[in-house]
């Protein structure tokens, strides 16, 4: 029998004794614990206390067990790879603190947690984050003195076996990590991947409502199994044939009548074939002033409400909440769903690589010039690789406007791109425009973006607030008189451009609608302090109806367009002025009877009312949905590349 100590301070203590071998105590210690102490802390960050945290444990315990054997796989490959638990501490660390912190504020702004899509969202992502009133938690502050604890105790004291002094250790310390590396991919590919593995370990998918199933399963679990989604699998059944047939189906079954019967196409003449149309899609532009028991010194939304007397009027129904702007246009210009793709994803930077049928595309093929107007930079949200593929020809951003008017300079620095500013943009493109052809502009404003304060005017330009409920603190009014002063400022661009195209000759449909609601102030206190949402129920639809306007300088009878989803904005544009339209919109236009949107998990049924669930033929519409929409961004686009007839030719 012999014992060895290592005297040299670089080197752990190993006691020897026969074929034994005992590690150093503490470092047996680091790797139980510092997976353990990563999972908890994240969890503590990301739902911000502890105490949803224990439930949800002992009902999905396998979820957490997964999640720690995962963690367990990096924090040993990495320190026995590297011979440093620092180096494995600060890793493991980073990990997920970083994505715990991610989810929390996600949750906070928009409502969705952290998804492994974000992660090639991050130039976006920071462009908002260094405006965005967030304020760091004790969670956070907490983990960081922890994990530099640990950083010090491991650099200080805990050292790993040598090749040149301990060879044999450190062949074991080479295949230990082998082994863990091994484990790690193996936890990725054949757990996380897996459907079926997942469900076998109760991991049971909850697409639509993110943020509860991130509460269940936890973040770690949560975010690996989202991965399978990143496989978008073809509907069952799916073929050229299958294709044809529907088609066929949708043509037989399209109606000479206009869905909507005080329409110009159910009332006019019908001869304005081709007009000018332009799309503006509103930042956060919602009517304020539906709010109970606020008022205003002013009127908020006059043209709005004047329009409800002269235009088809109604709300859109978004897909998203406090940011996800790219999803709702991308509804709004292809007549896709956001529901049918994974959640959280966006289409422009991950589907939208490939021609497809979209608004602009099919008005390109009937002759129109197609443009598109952003006050702001080009690549967000990769709309510059995103729109010639939309059918968008020539794409004006913030870098194109030469000393524009900008507002709003507390959080943003020199400030954004005013509505006004892009209303003036609109006429000047107009008035430029090839008189020989029908011009189509997609515009997207900026200037009402998230994150709110006062201080973004200068005081006698804001909005003064009246009255309000009590119990609203000082922090969220201040930030409704920044919100509502936007919304005055939108409203006054509607009227502006209303006013310009009244006078001009052409035919000219606008089409204005918000993009989705915003937090104001703390969480959720604006809308649940008033009573438009019940407390707690921060998934309410109320909070997804935003205002949607059609107008044209030919046709001003009011029609009520009720609540239709943003993927049907374009088809009720063309029914509502008779126009043209391709085979997917006539099968939305079709879809209206039987259902107005299926979105986020809601339906909005045909008289406005709410339901989590679909019958059973509206089941059968929502399928085929899917069906074309994955011929045409995913298949073979067989219902675009088949036959001849138009609707148009149908009817």
């Amino acid at each position: 029998m012999r014992t060895v100590l290592f005297s040299k301070k670089s080197d752990p203590v190993y006691i020897h004794g026969g074929t034994r071998r005992r590690p150093h105590v503490l470092g047996m210690l680091f790797f139980v614990l510092v997976p353990v102490a990563a999972l908890l802390t994240a969890e503590w960050i990301q739902r911000g206390s502890l105490e949803t945290f224990f439930p949800s444990f002992s009902n999905h315990m396998y979820s957490y067990l997964l999640a720690w054997v995962f963690l367990e796989a990096i924090y040993v490959a990495v320190t026995c790879l590297s011979g440093l638990h620092c180096l494995g501490v600060l890793v493991l660390g980073v990990l997920t603190a970083v994505p715990a912190a991610v989810t929390y504020f996600k949750l906070e702004m928009r409502g969705e947690p952290f998804f492994p899509w974000d992660i090639f969202q991050i130039s976006e992502a920071s462009g908002v984050v260094g405006k965005a009133n967030l304020e760091i938690q004790p969670s956070m502050v907490c983990t960081s003195l922890l994990f530099l604890l640990l950083f010090l105790i491991a650099a200080k004291f805990l050292r790993m076996p040598r090749r040149r002094k301990a060879p044999r250790l450190w062949r074991r310390r080479m295949a230990c990590g082998g082994v863990s590396v091994a484990v790690f991919f193996g936890m990725v590919w054949g757990v996380y991947l897996q459907p079926a593995v997942t469900q076998w370990f109760g991991i049971v998918p909850d697409m639509w409502m993110q943020d509860r199933y991130y509460r269940n399963y936890g973040l770690i679990s949560s975010f690996m199994s989202n991965l399978q989604t990143l496989d978008v699998s073809a509907p069952e059944g799916y073929s050229q044939e299958t294709v044809e047939q529907l088609r066929d189906q949708i043509l037989k079954d399209a109606s000479p009548e206009p869905f909507y019967s005080e329409s110009y196409a159910a009332q006019g003449d019908g001869e304005v074939t081709k007009p000018n149309i332009i799309f503006i899609m509103d930042e956060s532009f919602w009517d304020v002033t539906e709010l109970e028991g606020i008022t205003y010194d002013q009127e908020i939304t006059p043209n709005l409400q004047r329009l409800k007397q002269a235009a088809a009027v109604g709300k859109s129904y978004s897909p998203s909440f406090g940011g996800g702007t790219c999803d709702v246009e991308f509804e709004a210009l292809t007549g896709y769903s956001m529901e049918f793709l994974p959640s959280g994803s966006k289409p422009y930077q991950q589907h939208v690589t490939h021609d497809m049928l979209a608004t602009p595309s099919f008005l390109k093929s009937q002759g129109y010039d197609t443009l598109a107007i952003h006050g702001y930079y080009r690549k967000y949200w990769s709309r510059d690789t995103a729109y010639p593929h939309l059918g968008i020809d020539e794409f004006i951003a913030a870098e194109d406007f030469e000393n524009p008017e900008k507002k709003r300079s507390y959080y943003w620095g020199g400030g954004l791109i005013t509505d006004a500013e892009m209303a003036r943009r609109i006429i000047q493109e107009y008035e430029d425009r090839d008189p020989s052809k029908p011009l189509f502009i997609h515009a997207v404003t900026m200037q009402n973006h998230t994150s709110y304060n006062e201080k973004n005017y200068p005081e006698e330009e804001l909005v003064e607030i009246t009255s309000a409920p009590e119990g609203l603190s000082q922090d969220t009014l201040s930030q409704l008189r920044d919100f509502a002063t936007g919304i005055r400022e939108a409203d006054a661009m509607l009227g502006t451009l209303v006013d310009y195209f009244s006078q001009v000759e052409e035919p000219t449909i606008l089409v204005f609608w918000g993009d989705h609601y915003n937090p104001v102030g703390k969480g959720y206190e604006l809308y649940e302090k008033t009573g438009y949402i019940e407390p707690g129920d921060t998934s309410s639809p109320m909070l997804h109806g935003t205002p949607l306007v059609i107008w044209s300088n030919y046709y001003q009878e009011p029609v009520d367009l009720g609540t239709v989803a943003a993927y049907e904005i374009s088809p009720v544009v063309m029914d509502l002025y008779g126009l043209e339209r391709p085979v997917l919109y006539e099968y939305l236009i079709q879809q209206l009877e039987v259902y107005r949107a299926r979105t986020r998990g809601v339906t909005v049924q045909p008289d406005g009312s709410f339901s989590d669930t679909l019958t059973q033929e509206q089941q059968v519409w929502f399928d085929h949905h899917w069906l074309l929409q994955y011929d045409g961004m995913f298949g073979e686009d067989y219902l675009n590349t088949v036959g001849e007839d138009s609707v148009k030719d149908v009817l």
